[in-house]
């Protein structure tokens, strides 16, 4: 959904309530700007770091014995 917006002034975004509503950004939220190949990019930075990574890659655990893994690789040390 690309959205056209201007610079205002001191170089100032607004960005359109389409876009805020779709992301679910609201004043006063912070939010991480980086270039990356002559783009920029916004991200909501997270009110919780520990909470965003919460379950992150929780599939590669899937169907695996975690105390039996770590005792296997105890062991080839």
């Amino acid at each position: 959904m690309p959205v056209s917006t201007k610079l205002g002034k001191k170089c100032q975004v607004v960005i359109p309530k389409e876009i805020r509503r779709a992301v679910g950004v609201t004043e006063g939220d912070e939010l991480i700007i980086e270039a990356i190949d002559n783009k920029i990019i916004l991200k909501q930075k997270p009110k919780s770091y520990s909470q965003k990574l919460k379950g992150l890659h929780k599939d590669v655990w899937k169907g695996i014995d975690a105390a039996k893994y770590v005792k296997k690789e105890r062991e080839s040390w």
